[in-house]
C-alpha cells in the first residue's frame, strides 16, 4: 500500500466521521420535547398566566404555567379565553403560536389555536386543555 492510498483513505474516513457528526447534531437541533407529567394535579385556582390585553382576539400566546410547564393561552373572541398544554400530543415538543394555529417544529403537526384540535398530523389527539378564566385584567387558572 502506498502513502498516497493511505492518505486518501484517511481523508475519506475523516470525511465520513464529519458527516456522521453533522447528521447527529442536526437531529439534536430539534427543540427538546416537553415531558408531560402523568397524573399531575391541576394548578391552584387563581394563578395569573398573562394579562388579558397580551392575548390578541383570534390569536394565541405562549406562557409558563404555574407548574413550570409551557402552555398556550388563546382568545377565541373578545370575552372568551382558553388554554392548552403546549406539549404536542405526538412526541411532546412544544408547539408555537402562528396566528390561529399552533405548529410543532419537530414533526410538523398543526393544531387549531382556539380549540386545541388537530388540523394536521402526525399528532392524532388534541392538546390537553387547561381550565382558565378572566379575573379583572388577568387570565388566571380556574
Amino acid at each position: 500500500m502506498t502513502d498516497d492510498t493511505r492518505s486518501r483513505r484517511s481523508v475519506l474516513a475523516a470525511g465520513g466521521a464529519v458527516a456522521g457528526v453533522a447528521a447527529l447534531s442536526a437531529c439534536g437541533a430539534e427543540p427538546a420535547p416537553q415531558q408531560p407529567a402523568p397524573n399531575q394535579p391541576p394548578a391552584p385556582s387563581g394563578r395569573s398566566l398573562t394579562p388579558l390585553a397580551a392575548v390578541p382576539v383570534g390569536g394565541a400566546v405562549p406562557v409558563q404555567a404555574p407548574d413550570g410547564r409551557q402552555a398556550i393561552v388563546a382568545r377565541p373572541d373578545e370575552s372568551a379565553v382558553v388554554a392548552f398544554d403546549a406539549a404536542c400530543t405526538h412526541k411532546g415538543c412544544p408547539v408555537k403560536p402562528e396566528g390561529a394555529e399552533l405548529k410543532c417544529p419537530c414533526h410538523g403537526s398543526v393544531f387549531d389555536a382556539l380549540s386545541g384540535s388537530v388540523k394536521k398530523g402526525p399528532a392524532d389527539r388534541p392538546l390537553a386543555s387547561i381550565p382558565v378564566r378572566v379575573e379583572g385584567d388577568q387570565i388566571v387558572t380556574a
